[in-house]
């Protein structure tokens, strides 16, 4: 998810990727430690999303 996408969204949304992608960051996690997934990079890209997601929220929270 890009930055511009996230800025776009309203705090409600902002919440929900927040959460829906913390569920996938944590299922990839899990499957990976199991077994090794096709491809590995969609952790960090996951755990990217979600620092972006936290940091625009905490912004707002600033203003």
């Amino acid at each position: 998810m890009k930055q511009s996408e996230i800025i776009s969204l309203s705090a409600a949304e902002l919440q929900e990727k927040l959460s829906e992608s913390r569920k996938t960051y944590a299922d990839l996690k899990t499957t990976h430690t199991i077994s090794p997934i096709q491809n590995p990079l969609q952790i960090r890209a996951t755990r990217r999303t979600i620092a972006r997601i936290e940091t625009e929220l905490s912004k707002r929270e600033l203003q």
